[in-house]
């Protein structure tokens, strides 16, 4: 190719690339629509916004973070590399419906459950996320065992008795429950969470491998979340370093992770625990909270 015609090449790539990026901050600032955005890309082919990769009009939306932005396109069966002109029919049909339901507002919103081996950080992640992500909303468990100082009712557990728990077992009022350390038993009460759901907000819940598998049981469509250590050693070096259990209680607990970590393979996503806000922003974006950026 001649240098002339390499110039001109590199300086319409140029303006393409500073075009598309213009049409992903008309949507980033809601300016235009992704739908509009689309519709414009399917009617003219030369158009700026046909040359832009669908992922990128996904992860323009609010909320929609990269994780996330990839679980779209798996549902909705489009490739990652795909651009809105090159489409076919039906994905164009699928991505339509989707961004109007989004655009509507007629979404349920996802639950995503927080599991892993004892030790691994499960608090301290949704500590975090509580703290930075006020938007997210974590489901409140209720227990049987007495409130510990500091704990707020229905902030941190709904604290019932006995008789009270049993009533809501025989009312099915719970998405999963579970009677731990052969003492007290904690649950998920499962209206609140539906009634969050159907109004479109997402769900965060932390809970232990059994509890996880009843709610897959009980919500299919739950994202189910395996937080890990960064390694076997890390994971011994927390539990011991807490210094809250004994020499014996310490080693029942670490034979329990190791078997906790085989179940591993059941869960949707892992996330490795390196990074307690790194792990907490990949939460987040799986969770697809609108404003979803963390407070300095």
């Amino acid at each position: 190719m001649p240098e002339v015609d390499r110039a001109a090449a590199s300086r319409a790539a140029v303006s393409a690339r500073r075009a598309r990026a213009a049409v992903k901050e008309a949507v980033r600032s809601g300016t235009r629509s992704a739908l509009e955005v689309a519709e414009t890309a399917w009617d003219d082919p030369g158009s700026p916004e046909s040359g832009l990769r669908v992922r990128e009009l996904l992860q323009a939306l609010r909320g929609l973070g990269p994780a996330r932005a990839s679980s779209v396109l798996d549902e909705l069966g489009i490739a990652e590399v795909k651009r809105l002109g090159g489409l076919g029919a039906r994905q164009r049909v699928r991505l339509r419906e989707y961004l109007r339901a989004r655009g509507s507002g007629g979404f349920r919103g996802r639950l995503v459950v927080l599991a892993g081996p004892t030790a691994v950080g499960k608090g301290t992640v949704s500590s975090y996320i509580r703290e930075h992500y006020p938007e997210v909303l974590l489901s409140v468990s209720a227990t049987t065992r007495a409130p510990r100082p500091g704990e707020i009712e229905g902030v941190h557990y709904f604290f019932v008795d006995d008789d009270t728990f049993d009533g809501m077992i025989d009312r099915g009022e719970f998405l999963e429950w579970a009677t731990v350390h052969n003492q007290s038993r904690y649950g998920t009460p499962r209206p609140p969470v539906e009634a969050t759901l159907s109004s479109g907000r997402s769900v965060l819940l932390e809970i232990d491998l059994q509890g996880a598998r009843q709610v897959r049981a009980a919500m299919p469509d739950a994202v189910l979340v395996f937080l890990l250590p960064p390694s076997w050693d890390e994971l011994v070096r927390r539990l011991v370093g807490r210094g809250t259990e004994s020499s014996a209680e310490q080693a029942r607990r670490l034979e329990t992770a190791q078997v906790e970590l085989e179940a591993q393979g059941e869960f949707d996503v892992h996330i490795v625990n390196d990074d307690v806000r790194r792990a907490a922003r990949e939460v987040v974006d799986l969770l697809a909270v609108p404003g979803g950026a963390p407070r300095p």
